[in-house]
C-alpha cells in the first residue's frame, strides 16, 4: 500500500509541469521578414490549465526585444479559462538578425511562457 501512495505522489510531481499555462502567439499576415519601423498585429492566447487561477489575467507580462508594443485590445474570455488578446507592435530593431516577444506569467503553481521571433 505505502508503495502505491508513492507512486502516485511522484506522478503527480513529474505531471504537475505540464499543467502550466498554454500560452500561444501568432502573427496576423506573418512575413518571412520584417524591417525596422514595421508595425504588426499578434494575437496572445492564454489557456488557464488550473482553471482556478489567483493571478488576475491582465498581470500576465511581456518581455520585448527590439519591438515596442504600441496598444493592445483588452484581454476577452473566448471560452472558460481560455483569454486572448491583440497587440499591436512596432520593430524598432536595427542591427540584430530578429526581434522577438516573450509572453509569460509566474505564480506559485507553474505559470508559462511563450516567445515569437521576428526575422529581420
Amino acid at each position: 500500500m505505502k508503495k502505491i501512495v508513492v507512486l502516485l505522489i511522484l506522478a503527480v510531481i513529474s505531471i504537475s509541469p505540464l499543467l502550466a499555462c498554454d500560452i500561444s502567439i501568432t502573427i496576423d499576415k506573418a512575413k518571412k521578414k520584417y524591417k525596422p519601423g514595421a508595425e504588426v498585429v499578434v494575437k496572445v492566447k492564454v489557456i488557464l490549465t488550473h482553471r482556478n487561477c489567483k493571478i488576475n489575467i491582465k498581470n500576465t507580462q511581456y518581455k520585448n526585444q527590439g519591438i515596442d508594443i504600441l496598444s493592445g485590445t483588452d484581454w476577452k474570455e473566448t471560452s472558460p479559462g481560455t483569454w486572448e488578446r491583440k497587440l499591436k507592435v512596432k520593430i524598432t530593431e536595427t542591427k540584430a538578425k530578429e526581434a522577438s516577444l516573450t509572453v509569460y506569467r509566474t505564480c506559485e503553481i507553474v505559470g508559462g511562457t511563450a516567445t515569437v521571433t521576428f526575422k529581420l
